[in-house]
């Protein structure tokens, strides 16, 4: 085996759901930088977003898409065989949080969190996975939570993004033989607009954070990026956490902060 690899390669064609801002933006913006031509899905204008990245040298196409409705999927892949030919990746990134206790929680907001957060992906993945087929293969990103990993005192969130998590695994053993890969990305904090006026949840989820702060945005892009390109080509069916050691000890870390500061 020669000592040198071939430089990275990312996806011809991408879709990216959510990507009028956010980390969607942020992850369309990096994939155009990087040679894809990135098909950009929301229900808000991505317009600006596509500008964008053509003033950096790259190539979008703006496209409306509810994530929730199965018709809008199958009309937008047949948009992008037509317009494309082709399409390597998918980024199901749209998602809504209502930070609504177990008794607060509407029978409305749970259908509408479990609809965009779950029924998205899965009618995303059905709708693209032919498509990515007939090109030989591709990689879907699903994008979770750590809250798809432990308990969350939102049942909609926390059971949609659970959800999400055996639905990426279900789907990973089932397109394989298509050559798909599907994994999930499961971030905890990241210090993007969504955590605006939650400086006390803030700060005490930092304490139990044993990196001591917030991801950086392109903390889980970079994530993101090495799913859907070739160098992770053996990895499907995984859940990437990416919380700064949350999930695996903030437990413990905040007991012996805690019992430091008792003993001081």
């Amino acid at each position: 085996m020669s000592e040198f690899r071939e430089p990275v390669r990312y996806p011809e064609v991408v879709l990216v759901t959510g990507a009028a801002g956010g980390m969607g933006a942020a992850h369309a913006r990096a994939l155009a930088h990087r040679g894809s031509h990135v098909c950009l899905a929301d229900t808000a204008d991505a317009g600006p977003v596509a500008e964008e990245i053509a003033a950096a040298g790259g190539t979008a196409s703006v496209h409306a898409l509810d994530v929730t409705d199965s018709a809008q999927w199958r009309r937008l892949v047949a948009q992008v065989r037509a317009e494309r030919g082709r399409l390597d990746g998918l980024v199901n990134n749209a998602g809504i949080s209502r930070r609504l206790g177990f008794l607060e929680t509407s029978e409305e907001v749970w259908d509408q969190v479990l609809r965009v957060n779950l029924d998205g992906a899965f009618h995303g993945m059905q709708a693209a996975a032919p498509l990515m087929r007939e090109g030989g293969g591709g990689s879907v990103v699903n994008i979770s939570s750590i809250s798809g990993q432990i308990g969350y005192f939102s049942p909609s969130y926390s059971a949609s993004k659970w959800g999400l998590t055996g639905l990426s695994k279900s789907a990973a053993g089932e397109l394989a033989a298509w050559n798909i890969r599907v994994n999930s990305v499961h971030p905890g904090l990241v210090a993007t607009g969504l955590l605006d006026g939650a400086d006390a949840f803030v700060d005490a989820a930092v304490r139990s954070i044993p990196a001591g702060r917030t991801a950086r945005p392109e903390e889980v892009t970079d994530i993101v990026l090495h799913l859907l390109s070739d160098r992770s080509s053996y990895v499907t069916g995984a859940e990437i956490t990416v919380d700064g050691g949350l999930v695996s000890n903030g437990l413990y870390h905040r007991i012996l902060a805690d019992a430091e500061e008792v003993a001081r």
